[in-house]
């Protein structure tokens, strides 16, 4: 695989977006490669996931806005639906999974962390939902993990104002469940895993799939809608108008 890495040590799988020169943006080829990659780790003898970025800038900086830019409202549903399809095969991995996040998780980053188990992240770390300044919404689950994480209310002020959520932020209102150095993030993420390993494996795959019960419904609904509504925001000028000026501040 180009885009990802996987290695295991022990009953622990590691898996890396590797994609640094684009802050390990999300476009097409790497949701495939990450489809295929959870397939793999699924196949295998692991017993807990960490996911992570490659460096220590970005987790995952977004969706790829530059493949996003041009699409149609038919080309974008079927960019939400591959995302929210790799999203949920991982949030349904019937292995505990943590994401290790260190740097930006925005946009599509935030919403790859949220369809986590457990979010660990650095003292660098910043989480965001930036969609509405770029004339679309979240369009691989965002609208509906968010509120199931942090309340309504203050997800609805995270999601319409696109602001970055710090570390201690996100610590302070369930974002996340510890803040680290850059230096002890990862080492905390391998000694998590490996106690999440260390204990009977169908207990842990039971106790993940009865926790999961608790809003599996109600999220499928509120995805399958949000998806109708991400593709819709293609239909007009707003959506183009905001990437494109994106696009041109980055030259």
């Amino acid at each position: 695989m180009e885009y990802i890495k996987l290695e295991y040590s022990g009953a622990v799988a590691t898996l890396t977006i590797n994609r640094p020169k684009a802050l390990n943006a999300l476009n097409s080829a790497v949701l495939s490669e990450l489809s295929a990659a959870i397939d793999e780790v699924s196949a295998s003898s692991a017993r807990c996931l960490i996911v992570r970025g490659e460096g220590t800038k970005a987790f995952v900086a977004g969706a790829d806005i530059a493949e996003m830019s041009n699409m149609t409202s038919e080309q974008a549903l079927e960019f939400g639906r591959l995302g929210t399809a790799v999203f949920k095969k991982l949030e349904r991995m019937a292995i505990p999974t943590i994401a290790a996040v260190c740097g930006y998780a925005l946009g599509g980053g935030c919403e790859l962390a949220m369809a986590c188990d457990i979010r660990l992240v650095s003292d660098t770390a910043a989480f965001a939902q930036p969609e509405t300044g770029l004339g679309i919404i979240p369009g691989f689950g965002g609208t509906q993990r968010l509120p199931l994480l942090v309340g309504v209310s203050r997800a609805k002020e995270i999601l319409f104002t696109g602001r970055r959520v710090k570390a201690e932020e996100a610590l302070s209102i369930g974002l996340c469940s510890g803040v680290y150095t850059v230096d002890e993030l990862f080492p905390a993420a391998q000694a998590m895993a490996e106690k999440i390993a260390s204990f009977p494996p169908n207990a842990m795959r039971a106790t993940k799939l009865a926790a999961n019960q608790a809003f599996a419904a109600n999220v499928d609904a509120g995805i399958s809608a949000e998806n109708r509504i991400f593709a819709a925001c293609f239909d007009g000028e707003e959506q183009k108008q905001c990437m494109d000026a994106f696009l041109n501040k980055k030259k």
